[in-house]
């Protein structure tokens, strides 16, 4: 499909500068734009690219004053980012939406669902299973026993939730995902490690996204919770007991401990590391590889490990690196003050 640029502004509440009859009909990175594309501007870094973009249309924040020439026609926005998200949101909404019951699939007779659920080949539906209206159950994806899955949820391919999770409204997980497999919990016992059995569950609140191969370890017992609006990455580990308040986000390979509280509006880098029983505040942003001992108060802004204020460990870092140089100057000092000792021993 194609759209004008003046159809796009109206849907933006944007304001169009060049040509409003332009047409788009994908989008493109602004560095890589071609013809008939749309792109976006909103990182400072990458201005100097919409003086040579090839890109028909450029969304750029109100308020932007270019400095040279630009070729393609700018549509002025409140915000650029977050239009852009809406307008790949409107195109994916437009792929043709999968519907029906693939012969494939197994379903067991006591699972509930309306006709307008997608179940995909091989997937499997267990006992007492309930599907809201909507979900899309991808192939080979897994529903254990007694599963329940909100409206509109989608389950990409290979996802695997076991028995009694609970899966909000309007959810999206991601390929290789595993819900609901055992909290790491054993006791020592006679010089053995003997095994706990793990019999909560996982519940996930609405609008959570799960990214791929991300696990989330059910509950000892009680529920290890995902509050509404959580996004996780890739490839991220929450164990049992774990709670997330709402609309935190975590970046790929973070590592969340046993029976840790973290709060609501929380922002976490790549390979963060946080450790059991401990309690996170609201607001709190964790920078990448961050390592989290002990509990953190709302607001805080760390880095480093152990995570410290990311001023000082600016700071530290300045002086880390100037450590070869501070050491030859103790090694100077040191001979100066031996040779001072020489004279007045003399």
């Amino acid at each position: 499909m194609e759209f004008s640029a003046k159809d796009i502004a109206l849907f933006l509440h944007g304001h169009v500068i060049g040509d409003e009859n332009v047409k788009v009909n994908n989008f493109s990175k602004i560095e890589e734009g071609k013809p008939g594309t749309i792109t976006f501007l909103a990182n400072p870094k990458y201005t100097h690219y919409i003086y040579t973009t090839q890109a028909s249309i450029v969304l750029v924040n109100k308020g932007f004053v270019p400095d040279g020439d630009i070729k393609a026609t700018r549509i002025e926005v409140d915000d650029a980012y977050a239009c852009l998200a809406q307008l790949l949101n409107m195109a994916n909404q437009a792929r043709p939406e999968k519907k029906g019951i693939e012969k494939e699939a197994h379903i067991e007779p006591s699972a509930k669902f309306s006709d307008s659920v997608y179940i995909g080949a091989f997937a499997y539906i267990g006992e007492n299973c309930i599907l809201g209206k909507g979900c899309k159950i991808y192939p080979h994806v897994y529903l254990g026993e007694n599963v329940k899955i909100g409206d509109n949820t989608i389950i990409y391919p290979g996802v695997k939730i076991y028995h009694d999770c609970v899966i909000g409204n309007r959810c999206i997980i991601h390929a290789g995902a595993v819900i609901g497999a055992d909290g790491f919990g054993f006791a020592q016992h006679e010089g053995t490690f003997m095994k706990i059995s793990q019999i909560g569950n996982v519940v996930l609140k609405d609008d959570v996204e799960v990214g791929a191969n991300t696990t989330i370890d059910r509950a000892t017992m009680g529920s290890t919770v995902i509050h509404q609006g959580v996004k996780l990455d890739n490839l991220i580990q929450v164990a049992h007991n774990v709670e997330i308040g709402e609309a935190t986000v975590m970046a790929a390979q973070c590592g969340i401990a046993g029976s840790t509280k973290i709060g609501s509006h929380c922002m976490m880098g790549g390979q963060v590391g946080i450790a059991g029983h401990i309690t996170i505040g609201d607001h709190v942003n964790l920078g990448a590889q961050s390592g989290v001992p002990n509990s953190v108060e709302s607001g805080s802004n760390l880095l480093g490990a152990p995570a410290i204020p990311a001023r000082s460990f600016a700071q530290s870092a300045v002086l880390t690196r100037k450590l070869p140089e501070l050491n030859r100057t103790i090694g100077e000092l040191q001979k100066e003050i031996k040779r001072l000792k020489q004279k007045l021993g003399e």
